[in-house]
């Protein structure tokens, strides 16, 4: 939401800097994301005359003026056509960069002239689109000043994010009455004309939608001139970043910026019998003003005559019936749309607009009229011409809300203390009437529907920032940790990430159905998404993680490491999980490794085994098995578990997944799989290292193809728990079309006295046995 500051003045009285204003938005709760002047632009630029102009030597579409800027007569080639002795314009120095051509101007030679600066046009200076001409000002304009001062553009325009529950807020009028409320101003009286009309409206208005149009005002106005708006009226609007079109376009553009009434106007001509707000008709199809063609269907509200669909209702006009220069007879349209059939439409539709903006967030149903007074008063000034009465077809959804009020819940819900007549007066100012212990809402505040709100409202105008810091209270003795053992197990899995080199990232939790349907069909569907590619819960963090990976990937990073730790939406409930995913190069090129090495599925498992460590998973008795899941690249991918129940999933992605991702690995850890770890009670046990020195052996196996190393580490783990302490695979060979051999160290730990060589025999023997028993032999 953008305006400016003398926009805001229409409305509130008040002396306030622009700095001042912006600091009590945001205090407010309306945050303002920025201040900017046009003026800071066209700071150089002077307004200047043409003394003379020549006929270019080497040119005939040139001319050589001589300009004052009030510095005396300066030399300057122009091509424009309407350059000309005495004319008054804008001049630009050697030195000043005009913004709409994205140049600096210098002194130069044009076909063998010196020219000395330039005299702009309206779009050199962004502040249109015409380009006929240089600007021609009135003659009394002083030579030598600034044009942004002269010309009124040193006004500061306000950047304002408006939050979907503050619809009452989408126009300046709103805006300043929250500043009223605030203190910074007073909120003066709305002007609204009193018109009769002088003649019956000889369209006949109807509304057989009372669900998606409950109320349609309207009447006609004849006799009109769709002449150039006012140039108060440009300048607001193109404040507000609206081109201004003309009188009638800007007219009802300004209405709904002003003043968050969102309205109509059709070219009476265009016409056919009655207007009517109905369903559409499935198939029904409609061209808009974005010159896009659109099907409707039978959710949809529109505004149509007896011979075709004119209107997407609350949306987009059509363009068959939109005012053009020749209107001379306008119907104006003021409506209530149904906030939730607004929004359907708009996503099937896929079709965005200032008004559906406001509509779908809700309008005043209260503003009808006096919006339809408003719209007709501003046409008659601007315009010209005649008002028909007012047609009322339906009636808006108006309904009295009453809130209790207590003042003493301001203290004890929101932390102020503040006087309950202080508090009755901001809600007065916002719009409330209070009596007998209850607030009456305004109908713009469709927002607020409990005492809690009120809260809000006292506490935002107060200021949040008054609010004190209050130290919780403390039970006597050490305190108690408040920290659950799930969010403690979350903050060591952070710590180990980030000092493992990964980066935390957030992800959206809402995802395609395609994505969701790869990763096994989201068991909850998004009733209202965002987008259409955000319309289903995710059932895995991964399809989140590969696409921030594709991002930083295509924007040049050479390598990433993310991870995430978040909530799966499966059928049985929300699951903690912890997910990571290494893509890119591991390791980059240089004169000693040559190419950059890519990540493997030992990557992955070895990150996997450390935040499983850090989450307290014991990872020394975790089971591996190959089947990962159709997701997962086969052979290069497994499961690691205890029996049945499934701890983590890694290894490399499937290609048809990881398409554009060549060498990327990932991992999913099912954090609520995870044991809790039992606790003794007793105080943990003094480090005692062994006082023998250990012993290694080194073991190699010939074994079948289909055994996992991860299997014959775990019998040769347990052939005798006492006395081996470490088993890990150091090497693999497996000669083309020959046996696969795995080399085994194992590690041996003495306890009361050495090893004899009988004894390390017969734990070899053991060693050798349980292999066996796999299927694997020594190797001669």
């Amino acid at each position: 939401m953008k305006f400016s500051l003398s926009w805001l003045k229409a409305h509130l009285d008040t002396e306030a800097l622009p700095h001042e204003v912006a600091e009590r938005l945001t205090a407010i709760g309306l945050e303002v994301e920025g201040v900017s002047s046009p003026a800071e632009a066209l700071g150089p630029f002077r307004i200047a005359k043409v003394l003379s102009a020549e006929r270019h030597p080497q040119a005939d579409k040139l001319q050589v003026l001589s300009v004052d800027a009030g510095e005396g007569p300066v030399q300057v080639v122009c091509g424009a056509p309407n350059a000309r002795a005495g004319l008054v314009g804008v001049f630009g120095p050697p030195g000043a960069y005009v913004p709409g051509s994205d140049m600096i101007l210098k002194i130069a030679a044009i076909r063998g002239v010196e020219s000395r600066g330039m005299m702009c046009s309206v779009r050199e200076l962004q502040l249109g689109e015409e380009h006929d001409g240089i600007i021609e000002l009135s003659e009394d304009a002083p030579v030598g000043r600034f044009y942004a001062e002269w010309a009124g553009l040193d006004d500061a325009v306000f950047d304002v994010a408006i939050t979907p529950n503050r619809q009452d807020c989408m126009g300046v009028r709103g805006i300043a009455r929250d500043l009223a409320a605030a203190g910074l101003g007073t909120l003066k009286p709305l002007d609204v004309p009193a018109i009769e009309g002088s003649f019956d409206c000889p369209v006949d208005i109807r509304t057989e939608d009372p669900e998606g149009c409950p109320a349609f005002f309207g009447r006609t106005v004849r006799g009109i001139t769709n002449g150039a708006s006012p140039e108060w009226m440009k300048q607001r609007l193109k404040s507000a970043g609206q081109r201004p079109i003309s009188a009638l376009v800007d007219i009802t553009n300004y209405l709904m910026l002003d003043l968050g009434r969102p309205a109509h106007a059709y070219d009476l001509k265009e016409l056919n019998g009655a207007v009517t707000a109905r369903r559409a008709k499935d198939g029904e199809k409609v061209l808009a003003l974005n010159e896009k063609e659109y099907v409707l269907d039978d959710t949809m509200t529109v505004i149509a005559d007896e011979a075709q669909v004119h209107d997407i209702g609350g949306i987009m006009g059509g363009e068959h019936s939109g005012v053009a220069d020749t209107t001379t007879d306008t119907l104006l349209e003021i409506a209530y749309f149904d906030p939730d059939r607004i929004a359907r439409t708009g996503q099937k539709l896929q079709l965005t607009s200032d008004a559906r903006t406001r509509f779908e967030r809700g309008v005043d149903p209260a503003f009808l009229e006096d919006g339809l007074a408003i719209l007709t008063g501003l046409i008659l000034d601007i315009c010209g011409g005649e008002a028909s009465r007012v047609v009322r077809a339906g009636e808006a959804p108006v309904a009295e809300k009453r809130v209790k009020f207590d003042p003493a819940r301001t203290l004890s819900l929101g932390g102020l203390d503040v006087p309950a007549d202080e508090q009755e007066a901001i809600l007065e100012r916002l719009g409330f009437e209070v009596a007998n212990g209850e607030a009456t809402v305004p109908s713009w505040r469709r927002d607020v529907d409990g005492p809690a709100d009120l809260v809000e409202e006292v506490a935002r105008m107060v200021g949040l920032d008054a609010i004190p810091s209050t130290a919780l209270p403390r039970a006597d003795g050490v305190a108690k940790p408040v920290a659950t053992k799930a969010q403690v197990a979350e903050r060591r899995i952070r710590r180990t990430a980030a000092a493992r080199a990964f980066e935390e990232a957030v992800t959206w939790s809402f995802i395609s159905e395609e994505e969701a349907d790869t990763f096994g069909g989201a068991a909850d569907v998004v009733a209202n998404p965002i987008s259409a590619d955000m319309s289903h819960m995710r059932p895995s963090l991964l399809p989140g993680l590969i696409a921030a990976a594709r991002r930083n990937l295509d924007r040049g990073a050479a390598s990433v490491r993310l991870f995430e730790i978040g909530r799966r939406y499966l059928q049985e409930g929300e699951r903690r999980t912890a997910g990571f995913i290494l893509a890119g190069d591991k390791t980059p090129r240089s004169w000693i490794a040559g190419k950059p090495q890519d990540f493997s599925a030992h990557d992955a498992k070895g990150e996997a085994l450390a935040l499983l460590e850090a989450a307290g998973a014991p990872v020394q008795s975790l089971q591996l098995t190959m089947d990962a899941g159709p997701n997962w690249h086969p052979g290069r991918s497994a499961k690691l578990g205890l029996g049945k129940n499934v701890l983590a999933v890694f290894g490399e992605l499937h290609p048809s997944i990881a398409r554009g991702l060549p060498g990327t690995v990932a991992a999913e850890i099912y954090l609520d799989a995870i044991p809790e770890a039992r606790s003794s009670g007793h105080a943990r046990v003094a480090y005692s290292p062994p006082a023998l020195q250990s012993v290694t052996r080194d073991y190699a196996f010939v074994v079948p193809g289909e055994l996992a190393a991860d299997t014959l580490v775990r019998a040769i783990r347990g052939a005798d728990k006492q006395a081996i302490t470490d088993v890990r695979v150091f090497d693999r060979y497996q000669p083309e079309g020959g046996e696969l051999s795995l080399a085994i160290e194992v590690v041996l730990q003495p306890g009361e006295h050495s090893f004899t060589e009988a004894e390390i025999a017969e734990i070899s023997k053991t060693i050798v046995g349980a292999a066996e028993k796999l299927g694997a032999k020594l190797r001669s």
